[in-house]
Formats: structure tokens, C-alpha cells, sequence
């Protein structure tokens, strides 16, 4: 099985970003949030950026309206 970094600084897989994002995250920071990738030396953001697509964001009606968009995250981990 191969693993694909996506954060180096904290062992972030693609996959486990995809988890996060199909849990509700919808931005770099929410993933940040989740996971902590992004939040150290940043290089990964671009590529968290790329994971996330410029798709619609299931949850974005939640966010406009000020709700809470994520899931509890800690069951995905």
C-alpha cells in the first residue's frame, strides 16, 4: 500500500484529507482545523487547495447561513 503525503510536517495523507473533505471541510483552514495540515511550514497548502477542487462545497448553504458545516471529525481519524 502506498501513501501519499500531502503534510509532511504532521504525516497528512491525501486520503485522510479527502476524508476530512468528504466529512464537510470545504477550505484549506477547515482541513488546517481538522488535521493540522497546513499549519506548519504551509508548503502543503497548494496541494490541499488542488484536493479540495473548486467543486461546490456540499455544505457551503450552512456556511452562508453562519451554521456549523463539519461533522464530528474526530470519528474520521
Amino acid at each position: 500500500m502506498t501513501r501519499v503525503y500531502v503534510c509532511s510536517c504532521f504525516g497528512i495523507t491525501e486520503k485522510q484529507v479527502k476524508e476530512h473533505a468528504d466529512a464537510g471541510a470545504c477550505t484549506p483552514r477547515q482541513i488546517a482545523s481538522a488535521c493540522k495540515a497546513g499549519t506548519d511550514c504551509g508548503s502543503c497548502v497548494r496541494r490541499i487547495q488542488a484536493i479540495l477542487g473548486r467543486g461546490a462545497c456540499p455544505r457551503r448553504e450552512l456556511l452562508e447561513q453562519g451554521e456549523p458545516a463539519l461533522s464530528d471529525l474526530s470519528e474520521a481519524a
